[in-house]
């Protein structure tokens, strides 16, 4: 049996009165997934455990079998782990994002979904003035990047997603709590580095957001695993653009596979995720592939870029995916779902539980359901099920 689990980052989403009262998913034309859940098994995943905030770390954690509850430390340390940031006893990861702040206000989580190669030269900028024997600053990918604190700096402060608060006044969600002080003063002095740095002139002179700002948040120290494999005796990969994912794989055991051309936007390259996850399953079990674009979409409140995202996700990833699971010789299993809502309306996530659909060439017995969305899972077979449970479920489903 081999095994592929497609994860479209904030998919699912709530009803909207310009729909006729119809979520993203229900408007989005999706005949793969459709096909999954009319000739599969559907469900609500709670992929959020009680208590816990509504992350894409908490969430895709829960999805690849591995329970927050045990294994969660905090976003930045998984981020780290992808980036071969190697943390010692006592270091603190926190995630650094490059953001565009306007008169005070929080007005882009991404500043522009700025390039990877500009903000390595924004990042090292600010490294070079920030930067200390107990404070280091890395580059990551486009606005996402990494600062760690030696000497448990910052651990117990109160840090804000930028993504959570846009529109609002940057006081007002500046860290507070133990060694906020610090922490407030490094965001405050980035500006003076970043605000007429080259980088960002050329940005404003093109009509493109300054990346002005730096933001910390999402801190923690380096976590344990029980590898993948030990947990349910196969052998995996992940296939994702986003650091937050694979660093999940690394500490998992799995095999973290780089496609060309993903960049974990709406530009990213479906196709090759696709294939890439297919040519997986010649020397592994199971393959996670990630797409992050409609979690992006939501995120900005674009809802026609969340409907292309969840198209071009269902036309070149599932469907691929189906394509090769209807034609093979081999017992295959498919499992779609989001991690979590982004719903349009809230630019953030919630952690409402999401639907899921099963599909597999071994296992006959099908709902009475026609399309994968949420009002649709509500009438599935598998009722509401905690989400680390998924991965033994589709083992033991066959």
């Amino acid at each position: 049996m081999k095994y592929a689990v497609l994860i479209g980052d904030g998919m699912a989403d709530f009803p909207m009165d310009e729909f006729g009262g119809k979520t993203v998913l229900q408007k989005a034309n999706t005949p793969n997934m459709d096909y999954i859940s009319k000739y599969g098994c559907m469900g609500l995943a709670r992929t959020v455990p009680d208590g816990m905030p509504p992350g894409s770390d908490v969430a895709n954690m829960s999805i690849l079998g591995y329970d927050p509850k045990k294994y969660y430390s905090g976003r930045a340390p998984l981020e780290a782990a992808s980036m071969r940031v190697p943390l010692s006893d006592g270091d603190v990861a926190f995630r650094c994002n490059l953001i565009t702040i306007k008169d005070d206000i929080i007005s882009d989580y991404s500043a522009g979904h700025i390039t990877s190669e500009e903000a390595k030269i924004l990042i090292e900028a600010v490294d070079s003035e920030l930067g200390t024997e107990n404070i280091r600053f890395y580059p990551g990918i486009s606005y996402r990047h990494l600062m760690v604190a030696s000497g448990d700096v910052g651990i117990d402060a109160e840090c804000t997603p930028p993504h959570d608060v846009i529109g609002e006044t940057k006081n007002k969600y500046m860290p507070i709590g133990k060694d906020s002080e610090l922490l407030c003063e490094l965001t405050d002095a980035s500006r003076t580095i970043l605000e007429k740095h080259p980088v960002n002139s050329e940005r404003v002179k093109a009509g493109k957001n300054p990346a002005n700002y730096i933001w910390l948040w999402g801190q923690g120290y380096a976590p344990s695993f029980t590898e993948f494999k030990q947990l349910y005796g196969i052998t995996g990969s992940i296939i994702s653009a986003v650091d937050l994912l694979k660093g999940i794989g690394i500490y998992a055991g799995l095999d973290v596979i780089d496609v060309p051309g993903a960049t974990g936007y709406l530009d990213t390259n479906y196709s090759g995720k696709a294939e890439y996850a297919l040519e997986s399953l010649k020397n592994h079990d199971i393959v996670f592939v990630h797409v992050e674009a409609p979690d992006e979409a939501g995120h900005m409140g674009d809802v026609d870029a969340k409907i292309q995202a969840i198209e071009d996700f269902d036309k070149m990833v599932v469907g691929r995916i189906l394509e090769y699971a209807r034609e093979s010789d081999e017992d295959f299993t498919i499992l779609v779902l989001p991690d979590h809502p982004t719903p349009i309306s809230l630019k953030t996530h919630t952690s409402d539980p999401v639907p899921f659909a099963i599909y597999s060439t071994a296992h006959k017995d099908l709902d009475d359901t026609a399309a994968f969305d949420e009002e649709s899972a509500k009438q599935g077979s598998f009722g509401i099920v905690y989400a680390p449970d998924l991965v033994q479920m589709l083992i033991d489903l066959n």
